[in-house]
């Protein structure tokens, strides 16, 4: 089973938290741990790429998750009956 890593950068702002659109990284991962650990490996890049200032500035923080890769399974009903 393959996992598929997405990730969101959002603010928390006084209408709430706002957050950008997910980034989806096209890579596939053995399974959740290595996925969960690049995702933190990544948003630790991304947070030094955005800068001290800029993360205070608009309380930013990263959410991410890892997701079972659903794109080579089929539907019980689409499989062939033996």
């Amino acid at each position: 089973m393959n996992f598929l890593l997405s990730m969101f950068i959002c603010a928390a702002t006084t209408q709430g938290i706002q957050c950008l659109p997910s980034i989806k990284f096209d890579i596939l991962y053995k399974d959740g741990y290595d996925c969960m650990v690049d995702g933190y490996i990544k948003s630790h890049e991304k947070f030094i790429e955005i800068g001290r200032e800029e993360i205070n500035k608009h309380k930013i923080f990263i959410k991410f998750g890892c997701y079972e890769d659903q794109s080579n399974k089929t539907s019980a009903s689409s499989k062939p009956i033996k």
